[in-house]
């Protein structure tokens, strides 16, 4: 039962790992805390906002939204900490929006389990001239955790609030966090929405979003190009997207008044954009039985932001039956162990047909209950996989895999997708159930191809060489992806390769002759590629900071701009390094985007100098691996890259015709 707190109210919590929602009528700023015994932030570093949104223990959103989920780990914090607390507040910048609390719909504040059950929650009420809150407080008290209400507000914003937890340099912490959400603005999609009644995995339809990223809980990602767009993740709590623009909006035409109605005296062409059609319906179900799956089942401007709310909506779908399962099998596991201890600690049942029984009871028990999560589980599964059955043929080019037949009728496009697949996820429960990893565009963040071995390789695959080859053919499958679904002479590729090692992978970029110029050898050629690439950021960046956006001199390439580096840090030296840190922290916000190919370990010469490059890129393995996490529940996710299908010409064959629209578009 839910425990519905009032300011000043605690309640105890029985879980470490914690989900805490957040609903509100306007796009606010999550962030949070982490106190000391004192109730002192000891540093920024104690501090968890969209500019640096995981601590350990910690996660919450990257941008500012009318809905989060922020991860919380108990167990998985500091010792240091006595206090987590969950910080509010109105974003800044202009904007037009709401300045202070009492304007805005008082904000509700969920603290839940994994598998979404309240444990307790608090509406903040009597904010007035407040734009921050401190609105929870999880705090540590006799070695349990418990949970209070605060809904303490501040009229001066979160640098008043900071000043309050003792943070040093406030004013600066809150202006970086400013600065953050500014630059997430206009930046996703409506999340995906929520199950109606538990064991109905039949998702409503979502409605159109309002602000930056998602309304409500999902994923991942996309990014800035020359104009800044999208954040995180697969996988972390998202905001709304103001007047997000589509394909299929078209203006709203006046409609006559009804009978006794109000006269709209709204000028025709000054209308709204029409509210994005109904998604499709599909038959009634029998009685009984779920309902059947139905491609773009979800609410979207067009039928490629439906299928993208649908996909997130089925990998949210997976990972909450999983997390139910998993938390099912320990439960089930723990109850056994009980029992059992209980029997043994008996000397009269300890040995004797008594102590038998009761073991015998015990375990089948554990049996029983193991059997229900299953069965719960395989439902579930069996639903999930007969949408993805129905969805996977109707994905666009972006969407699909390199084996989909639509493929055979590519066209190059006239626009540039939402977003891209850079491979599939599974979780060990469901091996054969695939859900695609899509990520938005333009790209946020660089890619690294890790050409080492990966963690879950056993001993049988130990060739370096043929790792390397794998990385290469994944980053070249990758580019060109990208290169098919962008129109002509709107994504340009550069490849960096000192040693010529990667010349067989590359073969199908350079024979159709898609790339920029050839492959960059041997330091000159590094050298010479980093330069041009560094300058052109350094370039668009005053142009952009100078209100000039529009006076780059003439013949200035203004496509997106991706650079392939092969065998780092092979032909790289110190200078080499630093512009290649540069274009990955600097590059995604003017459109230059990074793509690596290598092994963290043969780069380790140069020591933490690049840990914050690996930290900056998102690391994809030429082999299925376990290796990315979601933020809600934390499963192990296994990442297997899109490949080309063996002997298949379809790349080769789109390569050609991207190659033909951009000589035409020369």
């Amino acid at each position: 039962m839910t425990a519905e707190l009032v300011r000043g109210q605690n309640h105890p919590l029985s879980h470490a790992r914690l989900e805490i929602r957040v609903s509100a009528g306007t796009p606010i700023v999550a962030s949070a805390t982490l106190s000391d015994e004192n109730g002192r932030a000891r540093g920024v570093e104690w501090v968890a906002h969209p500019g640096a949104s995981t601590l350990p223990g910690l996660e919450v959103s990257k941008q500012a939204a009318a809905d989060h989920r922020l991860a919380v780990d108990l167990d998985a914090m500091p010792e240091a900490v006595h206090r987590v607390n969950v910080l509010l507040a109105l974003p800044t910048g202009g904007g037009g929006g709401p300045v202070r609390f009492g304007t805005v719909a008082a904000p509700f504040v969920a603290v839940t389990g994994l598998d979404g059950t309240e444990v307790a929650s608090y509406t903040i009420t009597g904010l007035d001239a407040e734009s921050a809150v401190v609105a929870l407080e999880l705090y540590r008290r006799q070695g349990a955790w418990k949970v209070r209400a605060v809904g303490q507000g501040y009229a001066g914003g979160l640098a008043e609030l900071f000043a309050d937890q003792g943070l040093p340099e406030a004013h600066r912490l809150a202006g970086t966090i400013n600065e953050a959400v500014a630059q997430g603005l206009a930046r996703s999609v409506p999340a995906p929405p929520q199950r109606t009644a538990d064991g109905d995995r039949t998702r409503q339809a979502a409605a159109p979003a309002l602000g930056p990223d998602q309304g409500g809980p999902a994923t991942p990602q996309g990014a800035p190009g020359p104009v800044p767009p999208q954040p995180t993740s697969p996988y972390g709590p998202q905001g709304t997207q103001p007047g997000y623009p589509a394909d299929s909006a078209t203006v709203a035409q006046p409609s006559p008044p009804t009978a006794g109605g109000p006269v709209g005296y709204s000028h025709p062409g000054q209308q709204t954009a029409a509210p994005p059609p109904p998604p499709p319906t599909a038959p009634p179900a029998q009685p009984g039985q779920p309902a059947q799956p139905l491609a773009g089942d979800a609410t979207g401007w067009s039928m490629d932001e439906r299928l993208y709310n649908q996909i997130w909506g089925m990998f949210e779908d997976l990972a909450r039956t999983t997390a139910a399962y998993r938390s099912a099998v320990d439960f089930a596991d723990s109850r056994m162990e009980k029992e059992l201890d209980q029997a043994l600690s008996d000397p009269r049942s300890r040995i004797g047909g008594q102590g038998d029984a009761a073991r015998e009871a015990a375990r089948t028990k554990h049996v029983q209950l193991v059997d229900q999560a299953r069965a719960a589980l395989d439902r579930d599964l069996a639903q999930l996989t007969a949408e993805a059955e129905v969805v996977e043929p109707a994905l666009p080019p972006a969407y699909a895999h390199w084996d989909n037949p639509v493929w055979h009728g590519y066209r190059v496009p006239m626009e540039m997708p939402m977003a891209l697949r850079l491979g599939d996820l599974s979780l060990p429960e469901s091996e054969l159930l695939r859900i695609p990893m899509l990520v938005r565009l333009p790209l946020e963040r660089g890619l690294w191809i890790d050409s080492g071995r990966p963690g879950s390789l056993d001993e049988s695959f130990a060739d370096a060489h043929e790792l390397g080859r794998l990385a290469m053919d994944t980053a070249v499958t990758l580019a060109a992806r990208l290169l098919a679904v962008h129109p002509a002479g709107e994504f340009t590729v550069h490849v960096i390769d000192p040693a010529g090692s990667g010349a067989q992978p590359l073969a199908p970029l350079v024979q159709t002759g898609v790339l920029a110029t050839p492959p960059a050898l041997g330091a000159a050629g590094v050298a010479d590629v980093l330069t041009r690439l560094t300058q052109r950021v350094d370039l668009v960046q005053m142009a952009v900071r100078g209100g000039a956006a529009d006076s780059l001199p003439p013949g200035f390439d203004t496509a997106q701009q991706l650079l392939i580096v092969n065998d780092f840090p092979h032909g790289f030296d110190d200078r080499a390094v630093t512009q290649l840190r540069y274009l990955a922290d600097e590059g995604p916000a003017v459109g230059v985007h990074l793509m690596m190919v290598a092994d963290r370990e043969e780069a380790a010469g140069y020591g933490p100098l690049l840990d914050p490059l690996w930290r900056s890129l998102l690391r994809l393995t030429p082999l299925p691996d376990d290796h990315l996490a979601d933020p809600w529940v934390g499963h192990a996710w296994t990442y297997e890259p899109a490949l080309v299908p063996p002997g298949s010409q379809v790349l080769q064959q789109v390569l050609t015709q991207v190659a033909a629209a951009r000589s035409k578009y020369r």
